[in-house]
């Protein structure tokens, strides 16, 4: 599948990124998207005047808007990054771009589908991405279940 050339003038290869790719650019997103959690956690600390929300964790409506909002940055980060150019910074580092099964850039629906299978893939300690070892075309259960792949960039 080497398609159109990439954003950045690579082209894209044949087979889909490995384990260990995915895992690395994951970790660099999560350096990435600490620093707007961190914002975010203090703001809602001030907004909420340091109510029960942060300091008891049982429950309530601030602690559910609270968890709502990390999400929605989470997802935020994710599927906008896909939308606008196929890669999280975690993903640029890491030569890696996320594409539909034709190689083209995801639409919105492909983004949403592909970050909560992926929620779903990486929960039970990454099975649902080794699923990609055995796969007959390399596919994490994330890509294989939203009809996306993520692909190593090689140099043109």
């Amino acid at each position: 599948m080497n398609g159109p050339a990439a954003p950045d003038g690579c082209r894209r290869s044949g087979t889909s990124a490995r384990f260990g790719r995915r895992f690395a650019a994951l970790l660099y997103d999560g350096i990435v998207i600490l620093a707007p959690l961190i914002f975010f956690t203090w703001a809602a600390v001030w907004v909420a005047g340091g109510r029960a929300m942060l300091r008891d964790s049982v429950g309530g409506v601030w602690a559910d808007l609270y968890h709502a909002g990390l999400f929605a940055i989470v997802a935020g980060y994710f599927v906008l990054n896909w939308l606008h150019s196929g890669q999280t910074v975690g993903m640029r580092a890491w030569r890696l771009h996320a594409v539909d099964l034709r190689g083209r850039r995801l639409t919105w629906r492909a983004a949403t589908s592909r970050f909560f299978w992926s929620i779903v893939a990486w929960a039970p300690i990454g099975l649902g991405v080794l699923w990609l070892y055995a796969d007959p075309e390399g596919l994490a259960l994330q890509d294989r279940l939203s009809d996306t792949r993520v692909v190593h960039l090689t140099g043109s």
